[in-house]
């Protein structure tokens, strides 16, 4: 059976709803068995064991979040030589722009030689005040379909043998 391995952090709670969302999409399809795992906890055998990846995190100071660098920074040797050709994409909650987040685990990505199969998804809550930045977040529901389809189209994908 197929496995899509989605690793999130979510300190405010909006990365966990874009997460949750793709996993339900990728829940559809019967035969790939989806993986919500904390990034905080992941590692090497998560990813040796799965597909395909959905990476999730917010961008936190026009980087992508400290716990989800750590997940990097844990797996990345050991499983150098051993995800080549999977297929991932990324979810990205940020107050303003995302883009240097997705810039960061698309790097990572290239060193594993991973495949992109869609653009990153980034959600910009226009948080721009400290008080703003640290209340918990509520992802609209256009958003949130927009992370259940890529987390349906990665499963889909994995069932057909296409990535």
């Amino acid at each position: 059976m197929k496995q899509l391995l989605i690793v999130y952090h979510s300190l405010t709670g909006g990365t966990l709803q874009m997460a949750r969302a793709a996993a339900a999409g990728g829940g559809r399809e019967p035969t790939v068995r989806v993986r919500l795992e904390a990034a905080a906890t992941a590692g090497p055998n998560a990813l040796l064991e799965a597909s395909g990846y959905l990476f999730a995190c917010p961008e936190n100071l026009a980087a992508m979040s400290g716990v989800m660098k750590d997940f990097f920074d844990r797996s990345y040797y050991p499983v150098l030589e051993g995800l080549q050709g999977r297929p991932y994409a990324t979810l990205i909650c940020a107050g303003s722009d995302g883009s240097n987040a997705a810039r960061q685990i698309e790097r990572i990505a290239t060193g594993w030689r991973l495949k992109p199969i869609a653009a990153p998804l980034i959600v910009c809550t226009h948080a721009q005040t400290p008080e703003e930045i640290l209340k918990p977040k509520q992802i609209g529901a256009i958003d949130l379909a927009r992370c259940e389809e890529l987390g349906a189209t990665m499963a889909a994908g994995l069932d057909l043998g296409i990535y």
